[in-house]
């Protein structure tokens, strides 16, 4: 039997009233974002006061503003000035989308909780690995992030260069992966949930440009190899996270085939760049490798969190993770790609595919070709600024729309220099006009901006350097 709550939770005329509101709200926030005209990208509060806030909100029976306070309190992508982290200003039709995978609730761990959303997912990975440049005995699936999709494939890669079955009797060797010190952390990260340890994540240097320095490679792997340690995999960086830069792919891909190791590329913000007829150079021998990892959200214009993992050869994809769950999962001797919780970590996953389908056939390719071109052009405008300023320091020329630099002034030495570039930053923050972060690269401070929304002009970027500089030198006076 209904209970009134119940009936009043469940109302759709009352889902379309709601709804309705809801929509007019997000579109005028879209409209004043994009635009520029709304202030602020973030109205930064500390996060004690912004807890109470919260909490009187949640005790006030009254309040009835619930989204209005989310979209003010919170960070605003969609604004031109939003050049922080590594995450896109999505388009409205992603969004979308991800309402309806929310109210449909279609987990996809077998293929009849999720017969539309399956299907779309085995077409998109497979027009995904033929940009690549994968064969049609490649294969891929979708995943919820990238951290989770270069665990998974490091995982794949364990299994397919062992003899023995890790899965079934675990291992006793000692293992090991290679992978650049500019490497984003998540890898270092699945390294140690795999039980390598400390010395099983093999961190090779870096060139002055920060790819990984491929002359010393062979001498990591046989240091790594007297020790005692089987390294059995490398990962290529397209890009590093902090600076932004892409390795040689070419020569890690050389290297792996002459040790015969597997050779994973984490191009989860970069791997778009197979889009861009301008910048797909800087993704050059991302066919060679065994598995890839590009996210939707970063430079492809999709809501979080969609990541794709891909196979060269489609068959590792389908023997990572081999159990029964007789109510869920049973053997098959076909390829079974349609009952995902077979494939990836997750049982339970939105409908992720949804974005990527939809947005792919409506636009095309040029629109992810646009937004890349249109991102990485702006990066070096960035560059270029910068490095035109004697006031301002770059730190490596940009291959992508990661753009590392910072303030400096003569007379100042190392340490004076990164708290001004640290208080700066935090100036930034607090005053919400501007969102960017800050890293550390090689021990040094620097301002990191991240160019993700295609709607961002020069104007905004001369006025932010504008703003660095003159923080910079009041903080100094």
């Amino acid at each position: 039997m209904k209970t009134p709550v119940l009936q009043k939770v469940y109302d759709p005329n009352r889902l379309r009233q709601q709804g309705h509101e809801l929509i007019d709200l997000m579109a005028d926030h879209l409209r004043a974002t994009l635009s520029g005209s709304a202030e602020k990208v973030i109205h930064y509060q500390k996060p004690e006061d912004e807890r109470d806030f919260w909490m009187e909100f949640f005790k006030d029976q009254s309040r009835s503003d619930f989204f209005p306070q989310v979209l003010k309190r919170t960070t605003h992508v969609h604004h031109p000035r939003y050049i922080g982290h590594q995450v896109c200003a999505p388009a409205p039709q992603a969004a979308l989308c991800g309402l309806v995978s929310s109210l449909l609730n279609n987990g996809m761990a077998v293929y009849e909780m999720g017969m539309a959303p399956s299907a779309m997912e085995r077409i998109i990975t497979d027009l995904l690995a033929e940009k690549i440049g994968f064969d049609d005995k490649a294969r891929g699936l979708l995943t919820s992030g990238g951290t989770l999709a270069n665990l998974t494939a490091l995982l794949s890669a364990r299994k397919a260069k062992l003899e023995e079955d890790v899965w079934l009797n675990g291992h006793g060797n000692r293992l090991a992966v290679m992978v650049s010190e500019e490497a984003h952390y998540c890898i270092d990260r699945a390294a140690r949930i795999m039980g390598l340890g400390s010395e099983g994540i093999i961190k090779v240097p870096v060139r002055p440009d920060f790819s990984m320095d491929t002359s010393v490679l062979n001498a990591y792997y046989e240091d790594a190899r007297k020790k005692g340690l089987q390294v059995f995999a490398l990962v290529g960086s397209a890009p590093s996270t902090a600076t932004g830069v892409y390795d040689d792919l070419h020569t890690l891909a050389d290297f792996c085939s002459e040790k015969g190791m597997w050779f994973h590329v984490d191009a989860a913000h970069g791997g778009a760049a197979v889009f861009s007829r301008k910048y797909k150079e800087t993704v050059r021998g991302i066919h060679r490798a065994d598995s890839v990892v590009i996210d939707g959200h970063k430079m492809m214009l999709m809501s979080t969190i969609t990541t794709a993992l891909l196979f060269r050869e489609g068959h590792h994809s389908h023997t990572t993770f081999s159990q029964e769950a007789e109510y869920l999962l049973q053997h098959s001797e076909e390829e079974d790609w349609f009952n995902l919780a077979k494939r990836t970590f997750e049982c339970t996953k939105t409908m992720m595919s949804l974005q990527w389908f939809l947005l792919w056939k409506t636009y095309g390719e040029e629109l992810f070709d646009e937004n890349v071109t249109a991102l990485y052009d702006l990066g070096r405008v960035l560059a270029g600024m910068i490095e035109a300023d004697p006031a301002l320091e770059l730190a490596v020329r940009p291959h992508s729309n990661i753009v590392c630099f910072r303030y400096t002034q003569q007379g100042l030495n190392a340490a004076e220099l990164d708290e001004i570039n640290r208080g700066i930053r935090k100036e930034l923050l607090e005053e919400g006009e501007f969102y960017i972060v800050q890293t550390r690269i090689k021990k040094v401070q620097y301002l990191r901006c991240t160019i993700m929304n295609p709607f961002t002009t020069t104007s905004d970027l001369e006025a932010l350097l504008a703003l660095v500089k003159e923080k910079g030198r009041r903080i100094t006076a």
